[in-house]
């Protein structure tokens, strides 16, 4: 396996970074009869910390001037806004604000105690949201399990109009030409036989049925929907909005990102990483990138469970 260097592939997979927010985004593509699929998970940033550090004076003021514990906000290195709250957090518990502490120069040195030591809660306070899109309700379904430090808001099959129906192909299937015309039948026969149960239960209830009976348009179309959703595979695509602290996020590289996590879902934690190491480089530095032989990748730290 060999070494990468991880903003190489993030600018390889066509990553993209505006104002500090990383993207890696992903290519549509379509059947011969219009259906809409992806290939590779697309993963955006949406939010990351924010940090006032100005906000510290009316605290650090408040102690004996021996200590110099204002200096501490004349430190001339900046941080990534996520390292930064950590830092501040971890040097509040020791109150380590003076010129005894570790300056923002060695932040890198600083992170590496605290994760060789299994001090991880220090890392919970540093929060990033992305939109996954272009991952399949499979996918979903494994990383909706980490609950511990992440928040989840998904599209749902039950509101949402067939119009917006995408599917997502596994890596294996693009790989083989037979597997890849399965995979293009099936969705054009899913989307058909979607928009067939979809029209049929419409009639159904414009004819008098009590099957869908609804008082309000609104309930009548989630009715619809949440019947002719049983014949949408596991590829479907379901986008989904994932907030978590910077230690829930590092364990989901470690656990998916791992050379023997399912090769679909370890894509997308590549591409998370990567927007997170971009995003900050401090938190996320302990970490490298591999190749495998089979041209996917994999991501390695000596800190594991922090």
């Amino acid at each position: 396996m060999s070494v990468l260097d991880p903003e190489t592939l993030f600018h390889e997979l066509n990553g993209s970074e505006v104002s500090g927010f990383a993207a890696i985004h992903s290519p549509v593509h379509h059947s011969p009869n219009g259906v809409p699929y992806l290939l590779k998970p697309g993963v955006i940033l949406l939010a990351r910390p924010e940090v006032n550090l100005d906000g510290l004076a009316g605290f650090l003021d408040g102690f004996d001037e021996s200590l110099h514990f204002p200096e501490y906000l004349e430190d001339p290195t900046k941080l990534p806004k996520g390292a930064q709250l950590c830092k501040v957090a971890g040097q509040t518990c020791y109150m380590s604000f003076g010129r005894g502490r570790t300056f923002n120069a060695q932040a890198d040195r600083y992170f590496d105690n605290l994760k060789s030591s299994g001090h991880g809660s220090v890392l919970e306070h540093a929060a990033f949201s992305f939109l996954l899109y272009g991952v399949s309700r499979s996918v979903t379904h494994e990383l909706v399990r980490h609950r511990a430090g992440f928040s989840f808001s998904q599209a749902s099959q039950r509101y949402v109009s067939g119009r917006v129906l995408r599917f997502v192909e596994r890596p294996e299937y693009a790989e083989d030409e037979q597997l890849h015309a399965l995979f293009l039948q099936r969705i054009e026969r899913a989307a058909s036989e979607y928009a067939a149960l979809t029209n049929r239960l419409v009639e159904l209830q414009q004819a008098g049925s009590t099957i869908l009976s609804a008082e309000a348009r609104t309930d009548l179309l989630k009715k619809v929907r949440q019947s002719a959703r049983s014949a949408l595979p596991n590829e479907t695509e379901a986008p989904i909005v994932v907030t978590g602290n910077g230690r829930s996020w590092r364990h989901v590289i470690e656990m998916r990102a791992d050379a023997h996590a399912e090769v679909e879902i370890r894509e997308l934690a590549v591409r998370i990483f990567l927007c997170l190491r971009q995003t900050d480089p401090v938190l996320f530095s302990d970490y490298t990138v591999e190749q495998l032989p089979d041209g996917t990748h994999t991501v390695k730290t000596e800190f594991r469970k922090v």
